[in-house]
């Protein structure tokens, strides 16, 4: 997990670089401090998805070329199989899958997201661009937006503003499994 935190931090950065783009201007985009940018790009810390997906935005790149260090090349349709899709395991709270990662000009970005259970019960809270669906699969969930908590069961959906502040917990000492679609 580590190392892959690196690469991504290595690839933001070189990125941002060949850009021409200020750490101050990265983070704007970021919406985050220039202090905690730099602690991303140092590849030292975790990097939340809606940090990802905003900086794919800044420069203009697809969010699957900031994970894996390649570009999406399918035209007419992407085939993911099971529990084959690009993982990225950023936290040992988090496991996100990406579905359609190998398809060019996509409208949205699909995922495979495990939250595990953990010790700590305050929820880490993110904003991004755009909106989000969230089908829950497995096990429950305690879903926050705003300051809305709901507890979500297999079966249940939220389709939000993903700008709103949002976080989550798995309940019962049990992983949950959703699909999380970001638009």
């Amino acid at each position: 997990m580590d190392e892959q935190i690196k690469r991504i931090a290595d690839r933001l950065r070189g990125m941002r670089d060949v850009l021409g783009i200020s750490t101050e201007e990265a983070a704007i985009a970021c919406a985050t401090s220039i202090a905690q940018y730099e602690q991303i790009e140092s590849g030292t810390v975790d990097i939340p998805v809606s940090i990802l997906h905003r900086m794919a935005q800044k420069l203009n790149l697809d969010l699957t070329t900031l994970l894996t260090g390649e570009e999406p090349h399918m035209h007419s349709y992407t085939l993911t199989r099971k529990d084959k899709g690009i993982s990225v395991e950023r936290q040992k709270a988090y496991k996100y899958q990406a579905l359609a990662g190998n398809y060019l000009n996509r409208k949205g970005d699909p995922f495979v997201v495990i939250v595990e259970p953990k010790e700590d019960l305050n929820a880490s809270f993110n904003t991004h661009p755009g909106q989000e669906f969230i089908y829950l699969l497995e096990g429950r969930l305690k879903f926050f937006i705003g300051i809305k908590e709901m507890i979500l069961e297999p079966g249940d959906s939220i389709y939000f503003d993903a700008g709103l502040p949002h976080g989550m917990l798995s309940l019962d000492n049990k992983s949950a499994k959703f699909i999380a679609i970001i638009l």
